[in-house]
């Protein structure tokens, strides 16, 4: 364990070690994007100290400790595992003070100790209305204040707070984590940013503005702000023309290069296992859509404007939902030590949603028991969700089918990639009006091409075929549903 200089001396005083908690779904480790806060800063319990990208999800980790920060344990960009250190707090009677006054609003804060240093979910210097958890959202404490009183720890003495700017109190309102890479890429502090969005919310063009705005260095650019060295002067020292010019060629030349990791090296591991396991293959049919896009505008029209919009998507899931339980082979997994094709019993719908993260695979749970109208609000709320980089582990996993509408690109097919371990995935193509023969005469119709790839293990393509004429069927005729209602 690693303990700062001051943090002992006294009997009552305890450095407590917080380890990268376990994040769920058979994470193993995560990648530190921002910390979010500095060594000598005072937190409370439940207060996001971090924030880290998994292979799943991005999501800020709660401290469960109340006290001042003393040491963190690897720099942003760097991957950690899961039970390694993550930072350590010191607690004590005179820790607690400071905490309970300058984190008004918060979670009852005592000034007693904790629970061993170990112990990661434990809630130490709290009281029982502390929930001491390490994930935002499962917590039962109140708000917190993001940013502390500064104490500095220099030579074994804590000395008085150090002079700084004037920050934002609270949590920094950022839900994007391309704004919050933006900012941190040209030394950009959140914190000192007015948000132009609802509620206050810090929106990319605020970021650039800020970086457009000369700052006080002459350069330009908004100058790095580093809260813990406000009071120490920074000498900038520029690189021999010649030096520079040589190294940017020779990077030029070799190329760069991308790490993959966290959300994009799951994705790529991901589609890899998927070509290398599964016996794929893709067949597809173009169906006139005309019928399908009327009936969308009926039931839109009947149900008003203060009703969400029936999607597309939704009809389309719907269609899926019908079609899986005529063709139940396509909604199952292959066990392939015991040999075995494992039907399962529920439809737990994923869809493609493109991110500012990249791509990522919603899943709407029991989506064979929803109705259409079931379906579309699941499709919004967890569409935004992914949006704000707000989904949850549970919510990225556990899927048997999948739909891709690759349409919103403007492409009309594609061959999809199973997303392993399923069965099946269905893409959708764009609709657009094309020549089309209608009841023996040419006439424009809304069209769209559809794909079916399988995995040739769990059917042949008799199976296949007759799954994908059946939801074709239900595109250009939707009143085929009501067979089955």
């Amino acid at each position: 364990m690693a303990i700062a200089s001051g943090a002992s001396g006294a009997s009552d005083v305890n450095c407590l070690e917080f380890k990268l908690p376990d994040l769920g779904e058979g994470l193993t480790e995560a990648e530190i994007v921002r910390w979010l806060v500095e060594i000598g800063d005072v937190v409370a319990v439940d207060q996001p100290v971090v924030e880290v990208e998994t292979a799943k999800a991005l999501v800020e980790v709660p401290c469960p400790y109340a006290g001042m920060v003393t040491a963190r344990f690897g720099e942003e960009g760097a991957e950690l595992p899961v039970g390694s250190p993550l930072l350590t707090v010191t607690v004590g009677p005179e820790v607690g003070a400071d905490t309970g006054r300058s984190a008004s609003g918060a979670s009852g804060v005592s000034g007693t100790g904790a629970a061993g240093a170990g112990d990661s979910a434990g809630a130490s210097g709290a009281d029982d209305d502390s929930s001491g958890n390490v994930l935002v959202g499962y917590g039962t404490g109140g708000a917190v204040v993001a940013r502390r009183r500064r104490v500095r720890v220099t030579g074994g003495t804590r000395t008085g707070p150090v002079p700084q700017p004037a920050l934002r109190a609270g949590p920094v309102p950022v839900i994007s984590p391309l704004v919050r890479r933006l900012a941190r890429e040209h030394g950009v502090d959140l914190r000192e940013l007015a948000g132009s969005g609802p509620d206050g919310l810090i929106l990319r063009s605020d970021v650039e503005q800020a970086i457009r705005t000369p700052a006080a260095d002459g350069t330009g650019r908004a100058a790095p702000v580093d809260a813990g060295r406000a009071s120490e002067p920074v000498t900038a020292v520029a690189a021999p023309i010649s030096a520079t010019a040589t190294a940017t060629a020779t990077a030029a030349a070799a190329g760069s290069r991308v790490p993959l990791r966290g959300m994009r090296g799951a994705v790529a591991e991901k589609l890899a296992r998927s070509r290398r396991e599964i016996p794929d293959a893709t067949c597809w049919v173009d169906a006139d859509a005309t019928a399908l896009m009327a009936a969308r505008a009926a039931m839109n029209a009947a149900a008003g404007p203060a009703v969400p919009k029936i999607s597309v998507l939704a009809l389309l899931a719907r269609v899926c939902t019908a079609a899986l339980a005529r063709f139940p082979e396509l909604n199952s997994t292959v066990d392939m030590e015991a040999r075995e094709i494992v039907r399962l019993p529920s439809v737990h719908l994923g869809f493609a949603a493109q991110t500012e993260r990249g791509l990522v695979v919603p899943v709407v749970r029991e989506a064979d028991g929803r109705t259409t109208e079931s379906l579309n609000e699941e499709f919004i709320r967890l569409t935004e969700a992914a949006r704000s980089g707000a989904l949850t582990p549970a919510e990225l996993t556990g899927g048997t089918f999948t739909l891709n509408n690759y349409g919103v690109f403007g492409v009309d097919g594609s061959t999809p990639i199973i997303n392993h371990p399923e069965a099946a995935m269905l893409g959708v193509g764009r609709i657009v009006p094309k020549p089309w023969v209608h009841e023996g005469e040419l006439a424009v119709r809304q069209v769209v091409q559809l794909s079916l790839t399988f995995d040739h293990r769990v059917c042949d393509g008799g199976t296949a075929g007759g799954f994908l004429r059946y939801v074709a069927d239900c595109v250009e005729q939707p009143a085929v549903l009501l067979r089955g209602v």
